[in-house]
């Protein structure tokens, strides 16, 4: 059920979140998990393709097509936040069938949408240079048509996929933001002084950091680099896949203790749409 706000009200209120200052955008997986993070009072979402996948019991960058854009339909109706989709690498062998797959991804009124470089494949896990800007650009074009106020993320798998250069990730970055990107994105980034390079790199436009895990820098140091936004991928949903799968080891020695701390039915059941 569609809340008080349009699509196009969701999606200038994402434009102006990264004109200035820095906020986190938190990775629901599920609407009941998105649901619950709006009512916290975060400023917008993104998607993570490792937590659906795993609430699918699949592994990440297993689900298809149809899948992922009947699950944003639902993310996006959950709640009256921006939606930024994980679209993985735009689902399509050719830059072509990538915007036939954003047009769609669009459609189901996402504020944003992301799409990486990776390939999936061991052997080559980054599509060369020349073609991940040519996927780009028709990811750019697609929403283009579209009207042009969704916001195109790209992503520069580098230091993901076995090749940590921060050489290679700024200028596979800077040739995204030319081709069209709004806003880039490089995960496991693993220093300050990296992030300030990808900042400066693609000065003035918008940068998001992943922070996935306790201890290192803090939102404040982030914030100061220039960076305008900080996601958190699927950190939440590995959070609580540990509570889960603690409290089920706890059942297997025949013990409860594994509940301990989890809220009540009603604070829960409260937080959820009536029928």
């Amino acid at each position: 059920m569609q809340g008080v706000l349009s699509i196009s009200d969701k999606r200038r209120t994402f434009r102006r979140l990264h004109e200035s200052g820095c906020f986190i955008i938190p990775n629901p997986w599920d609407a009941g998990s998105a649901r619950y993070l709006a009512s916290l009072g975060f400023k917008a979402l993104a998607g993570t393709s490792s937590g659906f996948a795993w609430s699918k019991g699949c592994r990440d960058n297993a689900m298809p097509r149809e899948n992922v854009l009947a699950h944003l339909s639902d993310m996006v109706a959950a709640t009256d936040l921006p939606l930024n989709a994980d679209f993985e690498n735009g689902f399509g062998a050719t830059p072509s069938a990538v915007a036939d797959s954003v047009r769609l991804a669009v459609n189901c009124g996402v504020a944003g949408l992301s799409i990486e470089d990776a390939t999936g494949r061991a052997d080559a896990p980054l599509f060369d240079l020349g073609e991940a800007v040519a996927r780009l650009r028709a990811a750019r074009n697609a929403i283009d048509r579209a009207g042009g106020d969704a916001l195109l993320v790209a992503r520069a798998e580098c230091f993901v996929t076995g090749r940590p250069d921060l050489g290679e990730t700024l200028a596979r970055l800077r040739a995204y933001a030319n081709a069209g990107a709004d806003c880039l994105y490089a995960p496991g980034l693993q220093t300050l002084d990296q992030i300030r390079s990808v900042v400066a790199a693609v000065h003035p436009k918008p940068v998001n950091v992943l922070k996935g895990s306790p201890g290192g820098f803090t939102f404040q140091e982030i914030a100061e680099t220039g960076v305008r936004r900080v996601s958190v991928g699927g950190a939440l949903a590995r959070a609580a896949w540990g509570a889960f799968m603690r409290a089920a080891q706890e059942l297997t020695r025949c013990g409860f203790g594994g509940f301990e701390g989890a809220p009540s039915h009603d604070d829960v059941d409260a937080r959820m749409r009536g029928s």
